[in-house]
């Protein structure tokens, strides 16, 4: 159980799911929970990242930030979406364990049910699945 003064960094607070949490936390009574916009702290830049973790001494991290940008942009800038993701998550990962926060936790939210072979890559799996 966090502690009700517990350092609680909620990466990615302005959107659908961190927004929630961060009323969450606010309604169980945790007052210092910390929060940073994309502007003020650019998640993909590791050095950045490091430094706000050695100043803020966060104990906890709930990593629910990811660039986004629904399903046209995803399918047009595919790569970029993942080289992106892929940099916020390792930069946050490592710098909690470097800082030896106590707990982390991460969520994935999809729009609704999804079958598996909707998660490769569309050209990839159309090709396959014509040659079958």
């Amino acid at each position: 159980m966090m502690e009700k003064d517990a350092r609680i960094y909620v990466a990615g607070h302005r959107g659908m799911v961190g927004s929630a949490v961060l009323r969450l936390l606010e309604a169980r009574g945790h007052i210092n929970r910390l929060s940073r916009t994309s502007k003020e702290l650019d998640l993909r830049d590791g050095q950045l990242v490091e430094q706000w973790f050695e100043e803020a001494r966060t104990e906890y991290v709930i990593i629910v930030a990811a660039k986004v940008g629904g399903i046209w942009a995803n399918n047009t800038l595919p790569a970029e979406f993942i080289y992106d993701n892929l940099a916020i998550q390792t930069n946050l990962i490592h710098q909690a364990y470097r800082q030896r926060v106590r707990k982390r936790g991460r969520s994935c939210v999809l729009s609704g049910p999804m079958q598996q072979h909707r998660l490769l890559p569309t050209s990839g799996y159309r090709r396959l699945n014509r040659n079958l």
